[in-house]
């Protein structure tokens, strides 16, 4: 039995926004009952046009695809069109207190819903989308027949949810998950998309201004560093940065830990991994 919050089994129990609207001013559908998964998506918006009134559903597929659509459509209502297209399929899936991973197609299907019917909307080519309805996916070459999914949209839910395994794309994708036989496709392009992050990464401006500095300092810390402190029990406080010199303070259970000086070099080498390659990390008393 998949591990459901409170909020999932309340949304998939309680569906909000189920229906259709008759005059809606933008539809989208992915999906299909061949793959065991369809989503229709109803978007209603103001009399300028520029704000979603009301948004409604019809879904096929299981209580996380209700609930995942049944949150989607919370989301939506009083956004802009370039609002609701900034929502990701993790928002959907924060939004009610997490998904089993092997669920999460059903929040990556929602966020393909709302991008097809917003492009529906505006009359331009929809992004890359994987779950095809009625139709054959044109952009891309086709990895997984099973589901009708292309490498471009495989390489996009890859790159934006950091997927590292066949696996991890199967539960966010379903690719891979019928007769297996893309299995191998999809890890070369899961290599691919790492190279392609790397080759990112290492065209990126070598020099920072100091703000810039300043601000992925603390974004780093806050992000990446301090989470891992807290797992322990522990914490840190940013004193001060002067140049490349950071100043931090360890607090709860890393204050006076007998290893803290192990926790500041890993706090050293992940600013110097995802800053700057010349920053230094010294521990003070405050």
């Amino acid at each position: 039995m998949w591990d459901y919050t409170d909020k999932v089994k309340e949304h998939f129990l309680n569906p909000r926004n189920v229906g259709e609207i008759t005059d809606a001013d933008a539809v989208g559908e992915v999906g299909s009952l061949a793959c065991g998964d369809a989503l229709k998506l109803f978007i209603k918006l103001d009399e300028n046009k520029e704000r979603i009134v009301d948004a409604k559903f019809q879904t096929f597929g299981c209580g996380s695809a209700i609930a995942s659509s049944s949150a989607l459509t919370e989301m939506v209502k009083g956004k802009t069109l370039d609002e609701a297209l900034e929502i990701t399929n993790q928002q959907i899936a924060d939004f009610l207190g997490g998904l089993p991973e092997e669920k999460m197609h059903c929040s990556v299907m929602g966020q393909e819903a709302l991008e097809a019917a917003i492009a529906k909307y505006r009359g331009v080519d929809a992004p890359a989308h994987g779950h095809g309805h009625d139709h054959v996916e044109t952009e891309g070459e086709l990895v997984c027949k099973c589901f009708g999914l292309t490498d471009v949209f495989l390489k996009k839910v890859i790159a934006s949810n950091k997927l590292h395994t066949a696996e991890q794309v199967t539960h966010f994708t379903k690719a891979g998950g019928a007769c297996g036989g893309c299995i191998p496709k999809i890890k070369e392009l899961i290599a691919e998309v790492m190279g392609e992050e790397k080759k990112a990464a290492a065209e990126k401006p070598s020099k920072l201004t100091n703000l810039r500095k300043m601000q992925l300092i603390q974004e780093t810390l806050e992000n990446e560093v301090r989470p891992q402190l807290w797992a322990d029990g522990g914490d840190l406080e940013l004193i001060d940065i002067d140049g490349s010199n950071v100043q931090v303070a360890f607090r709860k259970a890393c204050a006076g830990c007998a290893s803290s000086g192990y926790t500041a070099r890993f706090v050293e080498q992940k600013l110097r991994e995802l800053v700057s390659p010349d920053i230094t990390v010294q521990e003070v008393q405050g």
